[in-house]
């Protein structure tokens, strides 16, 4: 599944293709949402907005049509009415004078008057998100401390969008490395350096992974093992996906474990 850096690039390649511009032809793949179809067809897009990894594309009329894309959805920008080869089946489009913005495999689409998005079940219980709000270090360490979090796993919570928006698999295996958080930790169980640095490391992974396609190793580090002829998938990240592999800091291979029901990466020595 697409985490919030991915989502809001997506975002980003909507929002080019659209802002500004009037909506000539709209479609839903979904029969309950074809009735909107001619309430938005002839608006401009202002702007698409994201939340986790759910996104909210605004057109200037007090509309916004809600979507997240779970676990196959996916976004394609081609020239008006150029429709892809793909077995994806089309679930939202939106057609101006020069591009079409079509949404492809994703079920979970709503249309929303702008003052009812706020309410909608998803975005009302999210966590903050750093890519569309001023996060800050300081409201992280109180969220940490929340009763509701304090005393629960790491590796449970950061894949809790009411927790962090848009943290998933991937970026919750990096901020643990980075904040040196053992697999099974909790909030109450760590140092307040490491609540500091876990703090840090959300701020910084997300933002990393947005400005710099999806990678959270060092940066300089990143760009030495890729001319070294290192495969991406071993120098994009710290430890995910790496189980086997050394630490790029300290040397210890790697291990993998299950948590959360999902693969969570780590090291033995960093994490201890």
């Amino acid at each position: 599944m697409p985490e919030g850096p991915e989502i809001r690039k997506a975002a980003d390649q909507v929002e080019k293709a659209l802002r500004g511009r009037t909506a000539l032809d709209i479609h839903f793949g979904l029969e309950r949402l074809t009735g909107y179809e001619d309430l938005l067809r002839g608006a401009s897009i202002t702007r698409v907005d994201t939340k986790g990894k759910a996104m909210l594309t605004r057109f200037d009329h007090g509309w916004t049509v809600y979507s997240h894309n779970q676990l196959y959805g996916k976004w394609i920008i081609r020239n008006a009415y150029n429709y892809p080869q793909t077995k994806r089946q089309l679930r939202f489009a939106v057609h101006n004078e020069k591009k079409s913005a079509l949404l492809y495999s994703a079920s979970d689409i709503e249309v929303l008057r702008d003052e009812e998005a706020a309410d909608h079940p998803f975005i009302r219980k999210i966590g903050p998100d750093v890519l569309s709000e001023q996060v800050t270090e300081d409201m992280l360490l109180d969220r940490f401390d929340d009763r509701r979090f304090h005393r629960r796993k790491w590796a449970s919570l950061l894949l809790e969008q009411g927790f962090i928006a848009g943290v998933g698999n991937y970026l919750r295996s990096e901020i643990m490395f980075a904040a040196g958080i053992p697999p099974h930790a909790r909030p109450a169980d760590v140092s307040e350096e490491q609540l500091h640095q876990a703090a840090r490391a959300v701020l910084q992974m997300i933002e990393q992974s947005y400005r710099h396609q999806g990678i959270t190793n060092d940066l300089a580090l990143a760009e030495k093992l890729k001319k070294q002829g290192w495969k991406r998938n071993q120098y994009r990240h710290w430890v995910f996906s790496r189980a086997g592999g050394h630490c790029h800091l300290c040397g210890t291979p790697i291990d993998k474990i299950t948590a959360a029901s999902r693969r969570l990466y780590f090291c033995p020595s960093c994490q201890s």
